[in-house]
């Protein structure tokens, strides 16, 4: 249903665009940059949002619902609410639409491929603080590298003050943490000072062993694995249900008691704390720092290391169809 919904959408939304719009969004599936993203600011091929009209707006809305939970969405598109916010730009006008506005002209979307056709095909939607990348391959789909961050992470003065982005990533880090015993600690915690960035960065192929290994889920209590299966959740559920049910599946299979969790930095929250914490196994990998502007500009990142861009569903594509 994901699948041919993404693909419904993407025809329609492609139908809609001028040829000049058509130049900037379509690429093939195999361009040299296929893998190429950034969650910095600054521009990225594609098509800018702020050109596309109002009715294009709403297909790219409906595009970014279908493969992403109802969270998810809305986490999505906070992320430019914080970029208005961090910029001192004027509001987006009441109708919400982006044609013409600033921010804007931040984010990109592109379609890799035919998605009219039978082979691989992507969509993703990139620029500061973002990145959504969907892969289809033969009625399957992969969704990550997936990236979402925030400055601020809390609105400290203002109409909007005391409004959190990415909330229940920090908190429930907290909470799992501040669950662990004084031995678990010792494991847990691998440095008082945390990383100024996520360690794997916007690298097209994530590495695992950049991480600290940390704390086993197999070596917690059945409260802290609580804790621990709702911080991942918190991640894998941006997805739409069918997705995160698959990933979650991914992580059992594997072996879920291998997920770790590993802290960084301060062990409290508050102005200028800065922390950090990565969650990793055979297959999953999520970090998040929130160390920039006193602790208040959070970055967090959901990698597949068999499946980010489809690699497990390609190869088995192209082993069927050699």
């Amino acid at each position: 249903m994901v699948v041919a919904q993404t693909r419904d959408t993407v025809l329609e939304l492609l139908a809609s665009l001028t040829p000049a719009q058509l130049e900037k969004v379509r690429a093939p599936f195999d361009t040299p940059d296929h893998k190429k993203w950034t969650y910095l600011p600054g521009p990225v091929p594609g098509l800018a949002l702020t050109e596309l009209t109002p009715a294009q707006q709403k297909l790219v809305e409906r595009l970014v619902a279908i493969g992403c939970s109802a969270r998810g969405t809305n986490d999505v598109w906070a992320v430019l609410d914080a970029e208005v916010i961090v910029r001192g730009l004027p509001e987006l006008p009441p109708s919400g639409e982006w044609e013409g506005s600033v921010v804007g002209d931040r984010y990109f979307l592109r379609v890799l491929g035919d998605p009219n056709g039978t082979e691989p095909w992507a969509w993703r939607l990139n620029g500061h603080h973002l990145a959504l990348h969907v892969t289809l391959v033969d009625g399957a789909i992969a969704f990550t590298p997936q990236f979402l961050g925030s400055n601020p992470a809390e609105v400290r003065s203002g109409p909007q003050a005391g409004r959190r982005f990415l909330a229940a990533e920090q908190d429930l880090g907290f909470q799992l943490l501040h669950s662990l015993e004084a031995a678990q600690l010792e494991v847990a915690v691998v440095s008082p000072e945390a990383p100024d960035d996520i360690l794997t960065r916007h690298d097209p192929v994530a590495d695992g062993s950049l991480l600290h290994r940390g704390l086993a889920y197999g070596d917690l209590n059945e409260d802290q694995r609580q804790f621990f299966s709702l911080l991942i959740g918190q991640y894998i559920g941006r997805a739409a249900g069918p997705i995160g049910l698959q990933t979650w599946r991914d992580i059992t299979d594997h072996g879920i008691e291998r997920l770790t969790f590993a802290w960084a930095g301060a062990t409290q929250p508050g102005v200028g704390h800065r922390h950090y914490y990565s969650n990793a196994g055979p297959s999953f990998l999520a970090e998040y720092d929130n160390t920039q502007d006193d602790a208040n500009h959070i970055h967090s990142v959901w990698r597949d290391l068999r499946n980010d861009w489809g690699t497990d569903l390609l190869a088995a594509h192209y082993a069927m169809h050699r």
